[in-house]
């Protein structure tokens, strides 16, 4: 794709700015470094504001010279941990660029995408002289990999966007939903005994596997787009443990179930707490509970993050007039981009499933370097990345 002057400039500054992102180690809680360099980012890109609120997401702004809606930028700040530096060969958080490629943690989920945005913005900005109608914000957001889209909620309160652009990585394709994620938390409650005389007790354990026997033949509920509403197991513990010479009197374990479009926690739960009426019927010491779990953590401005671990899916139909808006701006920004929906959950969870907010996913990279040893982004990319955020802000706010 052929790239002005302009447009050469601010991939350069994305550039830049993607390595300096990369080089702050930001795990969700720990995103303060990243914070900074980001919001110092804004400032000198000309942003007319900045916000940074109570969990630490970085608001800035830029205004239009008429009234009209706003349009959201949103990429998280924090990344997941690099267990061990060793095993890379790039230094996970020193910014190599090599063979078109810029290396390290969150280079693509998604300091880069955040780079993109912010320049993407400033773009825009220049090439209108601000002359369009409503306001452009990016938000850079925290613990998203543990909460996906709770710290979002303090952003929709705070700027009201009529617009959202979630920035995981699509190959710069369009995305128009997601499946949701629920974690169900299983417990099995025994009485203890010495393992020497086991009748003397009830085996939460062993009640446990009589649950999940259940759980794996649930009917998974599905989507004509979206797919299926699967329930996988993804950790299971007794107590005591480790537990020596005694029937464990409890037994926890957690399903991650993907959520479809409507789903509610109602009838999420539903199954399994048939099933455990079911078995509560067949066994007379048969005791358990099922419930949506609840996670807290840290922020690292010292604020506490707590939520249901509930969240929704989402999906538009790609002839929603903003839909096609964005494709139509895209194209003429000389993308081509396909529309399909993310394979796993994001913050778009909060603006789109909990709040209704017209919302669609862009963002440059690959979506199977999330997580990854030697974690990249091509330089490509991110110039494409620039051109097509500014496109689809250009879809949104010039259409008018």
């Amino acid at each position: 794709m052929p790239m002005d002057a302009a447009g050469i400039h601010y991939t350069e500054r994305a550039v830049a700015l993607c390595r300096d992102l990369v080089a702050c180690p930001g795990v969700s809680g720990d995103e303060g470094a990243t914070a900074r360099v980001l919001a110092d980012a804004m400032r000198r890109m000309g942003f007319d504001s900045l916000h940074v609120d109570r969990y630490g997401n970085v608001i800035g702004r830029i205004h239009g010279t008429g009234a009209g809606p706003c349009v959201l930028l949103d990429g998280h700040m924090d990344t997941v941990p690099v267990p061990d530096p060793a095993v890379w060969n790039r230094q996970p958080f020193g910014g190599e660029i090599v063979d078109g490629k810029l290396y390290g943690r969150g280079a693509s989920d998604m300091k880069g995408a955040l780079a993109c945005m912010v320049s993407a913005a400033a773009l825009f900005a220049a090439e209108t002289e601000r002359k369009f109608n409503g306001s452009l914000c990016v938000a850079g957001t925290v613990h998203e990999e543990c909460f996906e889209g709770i710290a979002c909620r303090e952003i929709s309160a705070a700027i009201r966007p009529d617009y959202v652009i979630i920035g995981e990585a699509s190959e710069l394709n369009l995305k128009t939903g997601q499946r949701g994620r629920a974690e169900i938390v299983l417990q099995t409650f025994g009485k203890p005994a010495h393992s020497a005389n086991p009748d003397a007790g009830a085996n939460a354990v062993i009640m446990m596997i009589h649950l999940l026997e259940r759980v794996e033949a649930f009917a998974p509920p599905t989507h004509p787009v979206l797919g299926q509403g699967i329930t996988v197991v993804t950790d299971i513990v007794s107590s005591p443990y480790p537990g020596s010479s005694v029937v464990p009197a409890r037994c926890r374990a957690t399903c991650d179930r993907r959520l479809l479009v409507g789903e509610i926690q109602e009838d999420v739960l539903r199954p399994f707490q048939t099933a455990i009426a079911e078995l509560s019927g067949q066994f007379a010491d048969f005791h358990a509970t099922a419930s949506i779990a609840r996670g807290e953590a840290q922020c690292y401005t010292g604020q506490s993050i707590e939520a249901e671990r509930f969240y929704p899916a989402w999906l538009f139909d790609e002839n929603e007039p903003f839909v096609q808006a964005a494709l139509a701006w895209l194209r003429a920004a000389g993308l081509d981009p396909a529309v399909s929906h993310y394979s796993f959950c994001t913050n778009g969870s909060h603006y789109a499933g909990e709040a209704g907010i017209p919302t669609l996913g862009f963002g440059p990279s690959l979506e199977r370097l999330a997580h990854t040893v030697d974690e990249y982004i091509e330089i490509d990319q991110i110039s494409r990345g620039v051109a097509g955020y500014a496109a689809i802000v250009g879809g949104l706010l010039c259409q008018r």
